[in-house]
């Protein structure tokens, strides 16, 4: 068995990997990449296989980085069966087409004023019709009921409490007489979050491919209803509106509910709430919807209320683009939850760019900002920030509340982790960027005794029942160049190890110093940026 990492290698976003069982081929998640141009640019990349060849696809949940190139793979010719859970396949029915509309939308664009620069004609990544006939090859499947993939490959989905739906696969490949556990986490969700259900236990397995979004961090545990509460409050004695860029699949459906619960203790007042994204009000009519995916609070919540989850008369869902419009000539305080969630798109940026610049303004972030997104900068401190073509001020209080994340952190992976019947013969670590995978892989290793390994993209693992060896993919192997300098960022990141290990130490010894060393650090890191922008 095979296993080459296609995505989602060293970096956060882009989920996606090859198995070769024998002649069959599968994939675990065909995610798109977000964040930078330099990450999006993977998009347009060849696929470094070929999709008719592909047997099979299994889909962990619906976020578009592990879903959102499934409309491309169609387009080039995959046509077998793509297995995920009853709520990832309704929301992939809002995420996929929505994604395919703003890839035709760019196109479309991008040839408009190209056509006056004299410009190639640009053809958008994948249609409308591409994510149609991508949704029709998905087959749903239980949660804890095994099937099988292809032949010697069987499966089972375990809740993964990320989002409605999300899965962490249990893999059984038997082959050669051998049989080998694997499990692919895709993204787990915190312990104890709103309305859905706390990640299973991990069954007793031989090797993990592991997500570490969180993997150097640990969420802050503090009063998030408390600090919610009080950004509100101050907010409308200012006068200002409260702008949250908001996932329009998990995050903006938990904080409804905690909006719901503080205006039913009178902890805030009932101002006008919201949701302006109608892939968000989908999501949200999806999620009320789904009662059997509850934890036990939002069970007993649901029929207390009428089987309704969400029950505030206050709350308005926009759907055209002149409702959405008109929320920003409307007086008064209000709450406006919009996508995208890092406001790298969606009519998110109209509300930012009505009220970022406000003073009586908070701009709320309750999630993940990856590198090189809009929010990222607004949350690092930009001052002025480009939207839509705009230079506009960063006024408004910013708030970035990382409490709220749907993604378990460093210490709640190694806890779920630690309480495994038997340790893994070895993890490698995904999704994550560089410094939270290389933490998590070092804790890993140091708390449970076992291997761990942070895969490059295009790294091939083979696997022989419990043994297992690393090499660098065929694909990667077919050019000498990029193979060549592969080496030498290789022995970058070793030299980088070193210094950072020295740095440590120094620091360790006189923490005096640690103001000079991040000046020097700072300014390295300007050098960095400033000479391989034009790349």
């Amino acid at each position: 068995m095979k296993i080459t990492f296609l995505g989602a290698a060293r970096t956060v976003t882009g989920s996606c990997y090859l198995l070769e069982v024998g002649e069959k081929k599968l994939l675990v998640d065909c995610g798109m990449f977000q964040g930078s141009k330099l990450v999006k640019a993977f998009n347009e990349k060849d696929f470094l296989f070929n999709p008719g060849e592909i047997d099979a696809v299994v889909l962990t949940h619906a976020h578009v980085d592990h879903s959102g190139l499934l409309p491309k793979l169609v387009k080039e010719g995959y046509r077998g069966p793509i297995y995920c859970t009853k709520s990832t396949e309704e929301l992939c029915s809002i995420l996929l087409p929505d994604s395919a509309h703003i890839q035709e939308s760019d196109a479309e664009f991008a040839n408009r004023k190209g056509m006056r620069a004299g410009k190639k004609f640009v053809e958008p990544l994948f249609t409308v019709d591409d994510a149609d006939r991508a949704l029709k090859l998905f087959r749903v499947r239980d949660f804890g009921k095994a099937f099988a993939v292809v032949p010697g490959v069987e499966i089972i989905f375990r809740v993964a409490g990320h989002i409605l739906g999300s899965a962490f696969i249990e893999m059984t490949v038997t082959e050669e007489g051998k049989q080998t556990r694997l499990i692919f986490t895709g993204d787990i969700g915190q312990p104890n979050q709103p309305i859905i259900d706390d990640p299973s236990k991990l069954p007793a397995t031989d090797f993990v491919i592991t997500e570490s979004t969180y993997g150097n961090r640990v969420h802050e545990a503090y009063d998030k209803e408390g600090e919610l509460a009080d950004i509100v409050n101050d907010t409308v004695e200012r006068g200002g509106n409260i702008i949250i860029p908001a996932f329009a699949v998990g995050r903006t459906q938990v904080l409804l509910y905690y909006f719901q619960k503080l205006m039913s203790e009178g902890r805030i007042p009932e101002i006008p709430i919201y949701v302006d994204s109608p892939m968000a009000n989908r999501a949200t009519a999806i999620t009320l919807t789904n009662p059997e995916e509850y934890d036990e609070e939002a069970r007993a919540l649901y029929e207390m209320q009428g089987r309704r989850l969400v029950a505030m008369h206050n709350l308005r869902f926009t759907a055209t683009a002149q409702e959405s419009m008109a929320i920003n000539t409307i007086p008064g305080p209000k709450i406006i939850l919009s996508a995208s969630g890092m406001a790298d798109a969606g009519r998110i940026l109209h509300h930012l760019k009505h009220n970022l610049w406000r003073k009586e303004c908070s701009v709320v972030f309750a999630g993940y900002q990856a590198e090189g997104s809009l929010g990222r900068q607004i949350i690092e401190g930009a001052k002025k920030v480009k939207i839509m073509g705009e230079t506009i001020s960063v006024c408004a209080k910013i708030y970035n509340m990382k409490g709220f994340s749907a993604h378990a952190d460093k210490e709640q992976l190694l806890a779920w982790y630690g309480a495994m019947q038997k340790v893994p013969k070895a993890f490698f670590v995904t999704h994550g960027e560089i410094d939270a995978s290389l933490n998590l892989a070092d804790e890993l290793g140091r708390r449970l005794g076992t291997a761990t390994y942070v895969p490059h993209f295009g790294d091939c693992i083979e696997i022989s029942g419990q043994e297992w060896q690393v090499h660098a993919s065929e694909a990667v192997h077919a050019e000498p160049a990029a193979l060549e300098l592969r080496s030498y960022l290789q022995g970058m990141e070793r030299d980088y190890l070193l210094q950072r290990s020295k740095i440590e130490q120094i620091v360790t010894r006189d923490a005096s110093k640690a103001a000079l060393v991040r000046k020097k650090m700072e300014k390295l890191r300007k050098y960095m940026d400033d000479l391989l922008k034009d790349i």
